[in-house]
C-alpha cells in the first residue's frame, strides 16, 4: 500500500493547515466540511495566510474541497482520512461511524486531536478497525512545526504505523515521534508543564511578566515569546481548558497536578474577556494614547496596566550554567524553572518513551527550543546539577 490521495474531514485551522502542507508535497487531498462554503472559506484562508502556508499559490492545485452530505463517498478513495474536527467525542464518535462505514479495508485513518486519548477515541471501534485507527498529532502552523507525533495502541497495525510514518518523514518533512496513549502525548505533556512552571514560578517570585519573558526566553534557548507573551498567543482561556484536560487526566501523585490549579489573576482575566491576543488583550495589551499605540504589561500584584520596560539581562548568548548560577533573582528563577523541567522529564522514562532524545526532539521540533531537557541537562553538566 501507498498513500497517494488523503481526504480530511474538518476544515478548521488544523484541518486546513494540514490540506495545505499535503498541497506542499503534491499529494491530492480533499477537504470536507458541514457546508462547502465553509470549506471556500478556508482555501482563502489558506491562500492569504501570513506566514503563507503554501510553498507557492500554485500548490493548492492539488486540494479538492467539499461537503460531508454531498461528497462523503470520496472517503472510499482516500488512502490515508484525517479527523480534525472540534474536539468534542460525541461529534468525533458520528464521524468516525461514517468513516468506517465508507472506507476502503486497506486505508489508514487518524485523528488530529491534541488533547483526547486514544482509546477513548477509539472506544465504539471494532478491534479491526482500531488496527488502522491512531492519531496524528501536528503542531500548528503545519508548515512550520517540524513535529508530528503519532499515538497508537499496542494493537495497531505495526506495518500501517511504520508506512504512515515513513511517509510523514519522507513526503512532509516532519520529525515524527511514535508515542503512548498518554495524557498529553510527549510534547504537550512537557511544553505546558514548562510554560506552568514558568509562569507560576514568576508569579511566586514577584517577578514582572517582562522579566520573566526576557529569561523564559532566548537566554534559556527559547522563543522569544517567553511564557507570558506566549499564554497570549495561544489564547489564555483556551489554556485553561487544557488545563483541565490535564487536571482531569494524570494521576494524582503526578508532579504536573502542582501547578494545574487556578491562579486568581488567570480567572480574572477571562471573566473580563482579556484572553489575550484574540480578545481585548491579556498579559500584554495594546493601548492608544495620543494617538499612538503602546504596548502595555500587566503588573500581576496590582492587576493593573503600565509601559512595557524592555529588560536587558546583558545575556549575548546561551549559557545555561552562567544563567543558573546568577547572584539575583533572575538566576534563582532561571534554576527553579530549568530544574524542574529535568526532574520532571526523568521522571517520564520510561513511562512514555524508552528514548531521552525523543523528549528533545518534541520540544524542539514541537515548542522551538534550541535544546531539549537533558541537552540543557548536559549543557548545564550532571555533576553540577546534583550538586546544586
Amino acid at each position: 500500500m501507498k498513500i497517494k490521495n488523503v481526504a480530511i474531514v474538518g476544515s478548521g485551522t488544523m484541518g486546513s493547515g494540514i490540506a495545505a502542507h499535503l498541497c506542499n508535497a503534491n499529494i491530492p487531498v480533499t477537504l470536507l466540511d458541514l457546508k462547502t462554503e465553509i470549506v471556500e472559506k478556508a482555501k482563502e484562508r489558506i491562500l492569504k495566510s501570513r506566514p503563507p502556508l503554501l510553498f507557492e499559490k500554485s500548490k493548492i492545485d492539488s486540494l479538492k474541497i467539499g461537503n460531508i452530505a454531498d461528497d462523503f463517498d470520496i472517503i472510499s478513495k482516500a488512502d490515508w482520512i484525517i479527523e480534525a474536527v472540534v474536539e468534542r467525542i460525541d461529534i468525533k464518535h458520528k464521524i468516525y461511524e461514517q468513516i468506517f462505514k465508507k472506507r476502503k479495508i486497506d486505508s489508514i485513518v487518524s485523528s488530529n486531536t491534541s488533547t483526547i486519548p486514544l482509546k477513548i477515541l477509539s472506544e465504539k471501534l471494532s478491534k479491526n478497525d482500531k488496527k488502522d485507527f491512531c492519531i496524528t498529532h501536528f503542531f500548528n502552523p503545519v508548515r512550520y512545526m517540524g513535529l508530528l507525533e503519532i499515538v497508537r495502541e499496542q494493537n495497531n497495525n505495526k506495518d500501517k504505523i511504520n508506512l504512515l510514518k515513513n511517509f510523514c518523514e519522507e513526503k512532509l518533512g516532519k520529525g515524527v515521534i511514535i508515542c503512548g496513549d498518554t495524557p498529553g502525548f510527549l510534547g504537550n505533556r512537557i511544553g505546558v508543564y514548562a510554560m506552568q512552571v514558568a509562569l507560576t514560578e514568576a508569579i511566586k517570585m514577584n517577578l514582572s511578566v517582562e522579566e520573566a519573558d526576557a529569561i523564559f526566553g532566548r537566554p534559556m534557548g527559547i522563543p522569544k515569546t517567553g511564557v507570558f507573551a506566549l499564554y497570549d498567543l495561544i489564547g489564555i482561556d483556551l489554556m485553561s481548558d487544557v488545563l483541565k484536560s490535564f487536571k482531569k487526566e494524570l494521576p494524582k501523585h503526578d508532579e504536573f497536578q502542582k501547578v494545574v490549579e487556578d491562579i486568581p489573576i488567570i480567572k480574572k482575566l477571562i471573566e473580563t474577556g482579556y484572553t489575550g491576543r484574540k480578545g481585548k488583550g491579556g498579559f500584554y495589551r495594546v493601548n492608544k494614547s495620543d494617538g499612538k499605540k503602546i504596548l502595555e504589561a500587566l503588573d500581576i500584584s496590582k492587576n493593573e496596566y503600565f509601559p512595557s520596560k524592555k529588560i536587558d539581562l546583558q545575556i549575548k548568548k546561551i549559557d545555561l550554567l552562567k544563567l543558573i548560577n546568577r547572584d539575583d533573582k533572575y538566576g534563582s528563577y532561571a534554576w527553579s524553572v530549568i530544574s524542574k523541567i529535568i526532574l520532571y522529564s526523568s521522571s517520564l522514562v520510561p513511562q512514555i518513551t524508552n528514548e531521552y532524545n525523543d523528549i528533545d526532539e518534541a520540544l524542539r521540533l514541537g515548542f522551538n527550543w534550541s535544546m531539549g531537557p537533558f541537552e540543557m541537562l548536559e549543557s548545564i553538566g550532571v555533576d553540577h546539577f546534583f550538586s546544586k
